[in-house]
């Protein structure tokens, strides 16, 4: 098995920063892996090998635990909240699955993808039963508000990879495309997670709406993270190759804005109209790399960041609150 099992959890891509965050949630957070896990006891054998694969991944755990902690602040059953943390990552491990293989992927977080390894076939069969597994989850929550607000995520999601689609190696997006679509494709389910979170949690409508709010934040700030990493991080690290997205014909807040900075003089058009990375790639690296465009999306990461922060100031003091707190600073800091 990949990885390295802790009291139930997997530890492998989670650094002590992580643990310290989670720490008011553990024990909890082991039960939603337990119940991951027991996907296995109702699943054929031929489902066996897929599930540990994808489950046995590395994931960090993040969307589940800020569900968790969302709901800590009031008085509710405990059980539900686990219930909905573990809705939350099976719809995250479905939609990797599914984005592999719309986009060709052969590497997630340095292992083959299902797509790879089992072939497109079987990736989009799999990918069908996370999602659906991931409904049964949330229904058991017996909440339709939860429930409706799952099932708006999904549409989010899929439109989200729609719109990138339909716009691939097409370098005339404004900006208000690009936050559309990483809401769509990933700030739409850290809402979720938060919200639902909040919601089971029994918190006050004013506080349901201020976790929503972080949790949107968060989303989107983690996105434009994975942005910058594309650009400057370590292939080894990354499990995939330094500027990826841009040869996926993916335009991201770095390489929008070296298109606002140079309209007339970039090596992004001729990389997209002629889909061959013969210099140009690295031409756009270094040209993103050797300007202000690096601190200037640091900025804006900061600002979701903050806006997060400032998101829980109305929620009451306690070890959850500051768990989310550490969070908003943790993404921050894996640009650094």
């Amino acid at each position: 098995m990949v990885g390295r099992w802790r009291r139930g959890i997997l530890t492998t891509g989670i650094d002590q920063r992580a643990i310290a965050i989670y720490a008011p949630i553990q024990s909890r957070l082991n039960r939603v892996e337990e119940r991951l896990r027991n996907l296995d006891d109702e699943a054929i054998p031929d489902l066996h090998t897929l599930l540990d694969y994808v489950l046995s991944s590395g994931g960090k755990r993040v969307r589940p635990a800020i569900t968790l902690l969302a709901s800590d602040f009031y008085a509710h059953d405990d059980e539900k909240p686990i219930i909905m943390s573990a809705a939350i990552e099976l719809l995250h491990l479905a939609t990797l699955v599914h984005d592999d293989t719309v986009d060709n992927s052969d590497l997630r977080r340095g292992k083959a993808t299902v797509s790879h390894q089992w072939g497109k076939h079987i990736a989009v069969l799999f990918g069908d039963y996370v999602f659906a597994a991931s409904a049964t989850f949330v229904c058991d929550t017996e909440n339709v508000r939860v429930i409706r607000r799952f099932s708006k995520t999904i549409m989010e999601l899929a439109s989200g990879e729609i719109i990138e689609y339909f716009n691939c190696y097409n370098p005339q997006q404004a900006r208000e495309m690009y936050q559309d679509r990483i809401y769509r494709k990933t700030a739409s389910l850290f809402r979720t997670a938060a919200e639902t979170g909040a919601i089971l949690g029994n918190a006050p409508e004013l506080q349901v709406q201020a976790l929503t709010d972080y949790g949107y934040n968060m989303g989107m700030a983690f996105q434009m993270v994975d942005d910058l990493l594309d650009v400057q991080g370590d292939p080894s690290e990354l499990g995939k190759p330094v500027g990826n997205d841009l040869l996926q014909g993916v335009l991201t807040l770095p390489s929008i804005m070296l298109l606002e900075r140079y309209p007339d003089n970039n090596p992004i058009e001729a990389l997209f109209r002629e889909r061959s990375h013969d210099g140009l790639l690295q031409q756009a690296l270094d040209m993103i790399n050797n300007s202000s465009i690096i601190s200037d999306c640091y900025t804006e990461i900061h600002g979701y960041c903050a806006k997060a922060a400032q998101a829980l100031e109305i929620l009451p003091d306690c070890d959850a609150r500051r768990s989310l707190r550490n969070m908003t600073d943790y993404i921050w800091e894996r640009t650094r």
